[in-house]
């Protein structure tokens, strides 16, 4: 384990020749989900493969952290987003009111945009402190050094609002020494290039450090504020009104169920 550390100051000593001020980066993050998926191939007929297909598309994103030493935007490479689907058939999933998030390393605060249902709110609130735990292993991503860091965090399940223990594993690499990583995920001794908890997995495929043109991270402005507790209060309330909704709907021809773990 000393030895471990050792190594470990080592690159954090050598990594830090970057003026903080001047320091600035954009790392590209894609998205991968493994899918426990149950349809009933009753109601779909010969559709199973094309369902499969769309859903897989649905999980696998690609999503740009803009970042300096103390501010960062993390949002959805608009540029590769696919245009809807058109038909009949509509696809719910990762209902969370995805949207662009502004974090404050320095103020230990972020802004989240998100719209939910066409309706644009401003989460405002701090960052969460994580037990971080670090490891000895290694592993390389790209041409970076990383270490292994794991956490248990509390989180909502997705059934019914209570809560439930999940394991978080990620990767940093001290050579980028930037306290900041994908989603809400920060606190570490450099840039989180891996992480994956549940079935979920984020992966940096491409790192551009101090590009020639300047880099301005602009926090989102438009939108109702709200916290994040009542952010989530809004959302659970939406989600039992479309439950509710759809029970009450008639079975046609062009119904079906889809049952995804986790």
């Amino acid at each position: 384990m000393l030895t471990n550390i050792k190594v470990l100051i080592l690159f954090l000593v050598s990594s830090i020749t970057i003026s903080a001020q001047e320091f600035q980066g954009i790392a590209t993050y894609k998205t991968q989900r493994k899918l426990d998926i149950k349809i009933d191939s009753t109601q779909v007929g010969g559709m199973h493969d094309e369902i499969m297909a769309m859903l897989k598309k649905q999980f696998e994103k690609t999503y740009l952290l803009t970042f300096n030493k103390e501010e960062s935007t993390y949002k959805e490479d608009e540029s590769l987003t696919p245009p809807s689907a058109g038909g009949s058939m509509v696809f719910i999933s990762n209902m969370d009111g995805s949207g662009e998030l502004y974090k404050n390393i320095k103020r230990q605060g972020y802004v989240k945009q998100s719209d939910l249902f066409g309706k644009v709110f401003l989460i405002q609130d701090s960052l969460k402190t994580y037990s971080w735990k670090l490891h000895g292993d290694t592993k390389n991503i790209g041409t970076y050094t990383c270490f292994k860091a794991t956490l248990e965090r509390e989180v909502n399940s997705d059934e019914d609002g209570s809560k439930e223990m999940q394991t978080v594993t990620a990767w940093y690499t001290p050579q980028i020494p930037v306290s900041n990583g994908p989603e809400e995920f920060q606190g570490l001794p450099g840039l989180i290039l891996e992480i994956s908890y549940d079935s979920q997995t984020i992966l940096c495929s491409k790192i551009s450090l101090n590009p020639k043109k300047q880099i301005v991270i602009k926090q989102p402005t438009s939108g109702k504020i709200v916290t994040q507790a009542e952010f989530d209060a809004i959302m659970l309330k939406k989600i039992k009104e479309m439950e509710s909704q759809y029970k009450r709907k008639d079975d046609g021809d062009h119904s079906f169920t889809i049952e995804i773990g986790n």
